[in-house]
């Protein structure tokens, strides 16, 4: 059967990225889903639920309440929590439950917000989908809500898509640092590590750095309303100096620059991940032919890289290859050929917290850890 995964897991999938890239701002985070289901999210999608609280709210949907389209119970809980717990917005995100019952999204969040006079909004995930597209539509109905028009400052930088799915908790400290040491001042980690406050005050940044394809679609908005430019790529190794050049060069001239990434063809090498962290590492180490499980642009990619997305699809391409070394989580060790190396970079979306404590600082202290 094409497209299931016998080995290897799915990239974090029951939430669709929405409750991590929400988690700090503040907001009540709704999940319809079945009973239970938020020891799930707790437990495999998210590090910081052990150590700082936010509001996720589970609808404990039942069978009775989706066979007989119970809604009212849905809106009443909801309004219910809000008063409760008072939050600056409302996120509805869904699984696969009420995607085959036909739960209308829209009409449910504007009843919300009628009856609680907060701004709710919905993210049409289904459960099917990476954490990749949910995180996205969260990030920009923030921006949309809660973004003022501001005077812009020279030497601001925003950070999209910044959420420990795909760096360690910490990293925004760490980003933070790195852009003081370079004469730059962060407004906002969006969203690790920053408040609704900072996202209010994003449009006074004079240019963006994306650091996953999460942060893509926020930082295309706040170009297109702001003519804030952007580039995309994390600072692992010596990749950081050639971003902080990138940075400062879209924020002299107000143009993007999707691909800042510089890489020689090496045929020997292979990096399975997130695409704008895969191309970071590939320009760190000096090339390596990326494999992308998840959405990204094609445009950002070379000729000899893959988009791919299922487990057999992944296999066959490695068996094309032949690489000598492989970069990925450790995971995939399951599915690479025998004689093929394996650096272990996790990725918690992809693995959870299985390899959490093997995540080791790429920001500072490049990747030699891995690597040796």
């Amino acid at each position: 059967m094409k497209n299931t995964a016998k080995i290897i897991p799915c990239y974090s999938a029951d939430t669709s990225g929405v409750c991590s890239a929400l988690y700090e701002l503040s907001g009540l985070t709704v999940v319809h889903d079945a009973s239970g289901c938020n020891s799930t999210y707790s437990t495999h999608d998210e590090p910081r639920w052990y150590d700082m609280r936010s509001n996720i709210y589970i609808s404990a949907l039942t069978e009775i309440d989706a066979v007989m389209g119970n809604d009212e119970k849905f809106i009443s809980d909801v309004s219910a929590a809000a008063f409760d717990r008072k939050p600056e917005f409302i996120a509805i995100c869904g699984s696969p439950m009420p995607m085959m019952t036909g739960f209308d999204y829209d009409n449910a969040a504007n009843e919300i917000q009628s009856r609680t006079g907060i701004a709710t909004f919905p993210v049409y995930t289904n459960g099917t989908r990476s954490y990749i597209d949910g995180a996205a539509d969260s990030f920009v109905n923030v921006l949309k809500l809660f973004t003022k028009p501001l005077e812009k400052v020279k030497n601001r930088v925003n950070i999209t898509g910044l959420t420990p799915l795909d760096l360690p908790l910490g990293s925004d400290r760490l980003i933070r640092k790195w852009l003081a040491e370079n004469d730059l001042e962060c407004v906002c980690t969006l969203a690790m590590g920053s408040t609704l406050e900072d996202v209010k005050k994003m449009s006074s940044a004079s240019a963006t750095v994306v650091m996953s394809y999460s942060g893509l679609a926020a930082a295309e908005y706040l170009y297109k309303e702001y003519a804030i430019p952007y580039v995309c790529g994390v600072p692992v190794g010596d990749f950081s100096d050639i971003l902080i050049k990138a940075v400062k060069k879209a924020a002299e001239t107000g143009e993007c620059i999707r691909s800042p990434f510089e890489r020689n063809e090496d045929r020997g090498t292979v990096i399975i991940g997130e695409s704008i962290m895969s191309l970071s590492i590939a320009s760190a180490i000096g090339g390596a032919d990326i494999i992308s499980p998840l959405p990204c642009d094609e445009d950002m990619l070379g000729i000899n890289d893959s988009t791919v997305y299922s487990e057999e699809d992944i296999e066959a391409v490695l068996g094309e290859k032949k690489p000598s070394v492989v970069v990925a989580d450790p995971l995939y060790k399951y599915i690479i050929p025998e004689s093929t190396r394996l650096v272990e970079i996790p990725h918690f979306a992809f693995s959870g917290r299985c390899f959490q404590k093997n995540m080791k600082d790429m920001i500072t202290t490049g990747l030699g850890e891995y690597f040796k």
